[in-house]
């Protein structure tokens, strides 16, 4: 029976491995979005002369937006993979202390202050053309930044009390 117990542990904790395809295909969907991340640059450099400052404005939100996606996406493949796969290792000599050090709570707090960040540069877009858009979808928009604005908020708050009551514990 014990040998059983070990044969069915050993699939589970083999099964994480299963997760590195759902990394790898985080890196290509992040190496396509960089393809349009330049088209999106190429595009903003050939009109830059003739835009006006709002236009210009936001073309360089869209690329702030953009930047800001792909380092999320950054983070959740490397933190995810740290964390829930293997840890990497310094086989070249590179300095990579950083890696070790977004665990799956602080992980949660990033992905939501990114979130809250390109809700942010979106509803600013949104506002720069306020007048392509109607009342009720400018409040809408608004109402959803707000709400991701207190997730994040209590998404921290919740980090806090966790970290502050092991601390209480001794843990």
């Amino acid at each position: 029976m014990k040998k059983l117990e070990h044969a069915i542990e050993a699939i589970i904790l083999a099964s994480r491995w299963l997760l590195v395809v759902f990394y790898l295909g985080l890196a290509l969907a992040l190496l396509l979005y960089a393809v349009s991340f330049a088209k999106k640059l190429w595009e903003f450099v050939d009109k830059l002369f003739v835009l006006q400052e709002t236009d210009t404005i936001l073309k360089m939100l869209a690329l702030i937006d953009a930047a800001l996606v792909a380092s999320l996406v950054v983070m959740v493949i490397i933190s995810g993979y740290e964390n829930f796969v293997s840890r990497f290792d310094n086989a070249d000599g590179n300095e990579i202390s950083w890696l070790g050090k977004v665990d799956a709570a602080s992980l949660k707090i990033k992905v939501a202050s990114t979130i809250v960040a390109i809700s942010s540069i979106h509803l600013l877009q949104v506002f720069l053309n306020a007048q392509q858009y109607t009342d009720g979808q400018l409040m809408w928009l608004t109402i959803i930044h707000l709400t991701f604005v207190i997730s994040a908020l209590l998404l921290a708050y919740i980090d806090k009390l966790m970290v502050t009551t092991k601390k209480s514990k001794g843990e």
